[in-house]
């Protein structure tokens, strides 16, 4: 289906496809509007929206829970907003900018520290970490039913048009 849906876009026919799931709206849209409980909140192309939240997220694992309370209080200077800690799931995100050289100093700076860095990665932000800087909460992922996000007030988290 999504293949038809591309072929109908590749040739010039606007879509409008309304989802909850933005890692599709990502890879179809090429413009965006995002709603949130009945109103529009941004609109834009998938980078726009990115752009919106800006910089970079340093991701890190740890290997016990305790670790994520001490790097985050060793790499805290580096972040640009405060940082997301989830000592249950040993994960910190930090807002940065500066790449590849923000992330070698993070590293200096937890080298020695006794923390057990499991896994640590640079990226961009998606639509998931858009959507949760403009309305405050996540997108639904459409495990709920209908009746139950339309008693939340949610309503779909993007709607696309003109895919591909």
């Amino acid at each position: 289906m999504w293949e038809f849906i591309a072929d109908l876009a590749d040739g010039g026919t606007t879509i409008l496809l309304t989802t909850q799931y933005l890692e599709e709206a990502d890879r179809l849209a090429d413009r965006m509007v995002v709603i949130d409980h009945g109103r529009v909140i941004a609109r834009g192309t998938s980078d726009e929206l990115k752009a919106q939240v800006g910089g970079q997220r340093l991701e890190f694992t740890f290997g016990r829970p305790v670790d994520v309370a001490e790097a985050a209080d060793r790499l805290r200077e580096l972040a640009i907003d405060e940082p997301r800690a989830d000592e249950q799931s040993r994960r910190l995100s930090l807002p940065v900018r500066g790449g590849t050289e923000v992330l070698a100093e993070a590293l200096r700076r937890l080298e020695g520290s006794g923390v057990e860095v499991l896994d640590v990665g640079l990226r961009r932000p998606d639509l998931d970490d858009v959507f949760l800087t403009l309305t405050g909460h996540a997108a639904e992922n459409g495990k709920e039913s209908d009746a139950e996000r339309q008693d939340a007030g949610h309503t779909p988290a993007a709607t696309v048009g003109s895919a591909r």
